[in-house]
């Protein structure tokens, strides 16, 4: 029994020996800051020191990524840590100490608390402390007053002219252009109205041709003189016959008698040859109007023959140019 318990003492002294050994061949990592509280856009360094056995072998992932990408984002991107500045070994009594100095910069306000750097060595993974930054802000100062400790802005290499216009000015340029545009369009109709009277282009006027035929034509549809209204008729017919006459030859026929219309007329080399339509249609017009009288129906007809007739051979001919002729010619 004796030699029993002996055993067992020099088990568990081996155990315990064993235990101390695997624990000191662990490495251990821990994170420090040289200063906790930075401005807003300054750096201060995080020191990642691993104690090791000589013979360990682990990294840093979180630095591989620094490495690869010049920077690492943690706290939700609002610390940044950059690839190491400095890596001190040290070796004491078969063991290293690594000593990471690694940048940390950011440009949001507040605190955080930047979470345990990991350590890996084959499958197993060690975790340093956590560490608390707070970052303070800059106060507002005018773009030409530098601030203390920080580098006044450079301008970019190969700038263009597009540097110097603010930014909602080039991130908004289409926007702008639009507005100059509806400018333009509003001015363009501002314009037009002015100077037409309406934005939409008028109707073209029609002719004196087209507006004396075009009457003379609804005249006759409407059968006046069929039915007893003579006088309605001739008042109608003359007056078609007197703004033609203004409009085409400039013969201001409504201010007239019937003797100052057939006078001008025979100063026109163009109607003093039909100025005997004119005058059967003012003579019974005139009768009509003055002397009550009824005229026979042929004389009604004989009326507004005369007048389409006198529209007809008056009206203006388009000249063609003496190139045109020839062409046709030959």
């Amino acid at each position: 029994m004796r030699n029993v318990k002996i055993l067992k003492y020099i088990s568990l002294a081996i155990a315990l020996i064993g235990f101390s050994l695997g624990a000191n061949a662990r490495p251990t990592i821990e994170a420090k800051l040289d200063s906790a509280s930075i401005l807003m856009g300054s750096m201060t360094n995080l020191k990642i020191t691993v104690d090791q056995e000589e013979n360990f072998r682990g990294y840093l992932p979180l630095m591989r990524s620094a490495i690869e990408n010049g920077y690492v984002g943690v706290c939700g991107d609002s610390v940044e840590l950059r690839a190491p500045s400095v890596i001190d070994t040290v070796r004491k009594d078969n063991r290293l100490r690594i000593t990471f100095d690694i940048p940390v910069q950011s440009f949001d306000s507040g605190y955080y608390n930047i979470p345990g750097i990991e350590f890996i060595s084959g499958v197993d993974t060690f975790r340093s402390n956590r560490v608390a930054l707070r970052v303070l802000p800059v106060n507002n100062v005018t773009a030409e007053t530098p601030i203390e400790e920080y580098a006044n802005i450079a301008k970019p290499e190969g700038g263009n002219i597009f540097d110097s216009l603010p930014d909602w000015l080039y991130n908004y340029w289409w926007l702008l252009l639009i507005i100059v545009a509806a400018l333009g369009v509003v001015f363009w109709l501002w314009r037009r109205y002015k100077s037409n009277g309406g934005i939409l282009p008028k109707k073209p006027e029609p002719t004196p041709y087209e507006s004396a035929i075009s009457g003379l034509k609804e005249l006759q549809s409407r059968k006046l003189w069929e039915n007893g209204m003579e006088k309605e008729y001739y008042t109608e017919l003359t007056d078609i016959l007197r703004t033609y006459l203004y409009r085409r030859f400039g013969i201001n026929a409504v201010e007239m008698t019937s003797r100052q219309i057939l006078a001008a007329l025979s100063k026109n080399n163009d109607t003093k040859e039909r100025r005997g339509m004119i005058r059967q249609i003012l003579d019974m017009a005139d009768f009509v109007k003055f002397a009550k009288v009824r005229p026979l129906p042929p004389d009604n007809v004989k009326a507004m023959e005369n007048a389409i007739q006198f529209v007809e051979e008056t009206k203006p001919v388009a000249v063609v140019p003496e190139d045109d002729k020839k062409g046709g010619e030959k």
